[in-house]
C-alpha cells in the first residue's frame, strides 16, 4: 500500500473512534504524495518522519492527543491534557513526544 493510501486508512480508522486529525508531520520526499490526498485544511510541518497528530475529548474534561506514524506497523504515542494546562505547555509536551518518536525511529533495528 502506498503512503497516501495508508494515511487515508489511518485517518478513517481514527475518525471511526472519535479522533480528529490535527496536524501532519511529513518528510520532504513524501509531502507532495500525502498532502495532495488529505484534507487541505490540515497544517503540515516538515519532519524527518511521516506522522499524523490526532485529538479527541477524554474523561474528566481532559483532551487526548496521539501521534501516529504513517507506517504499516502501528506505532503511536499518547498523552492527555487537563483543561487548566496552557496551550504553550501542551505544545511543549507534543514537541517532546515528537522527539521521543524520532528517537524510536532512529534506534529501530534494521530488518
Amino acid at each position: 500500500m502506498n503512503r497516501s493510501e495508508l494515511a487515508k486508512e489511518i485517518i478513517a480508522t481514527y475518525k471511526k473512534h472519535g479522533w480528529q486529525p490535527r496536524r501532519l508531520l511529513l518528510r520532504a520526499d513524501s509531502r507532495h504524495e500525502i498532502e495532495s490526498v488529505l484534507a487541505p485544511d490540515l497544517p503540515v510541518v516538515h519532519a524527518s518522519f511521516d506522522a499524523i497528530w490526532f485529538s479527541r475529548p477524554s474523561f474528566n474534561e481532559r483532551e487526548a492527543w496521539e501521534i501516529r506514524l504513517i507506517e504499516e506497523n502501528a506505532y503511536a504515542l499518547f498523552e492527555t491534557f487537563g483543561p487548566e494546562m496552557p496551550e504553550e505547555e501542551r505544545e511543549e509536551l507534543r514537541t517532546e513526544m515528537e522527539a521521543r518518536l524520532q528517537d524510536r525511529i532512529s534506534n529501530k533495528p534494521a530488518m
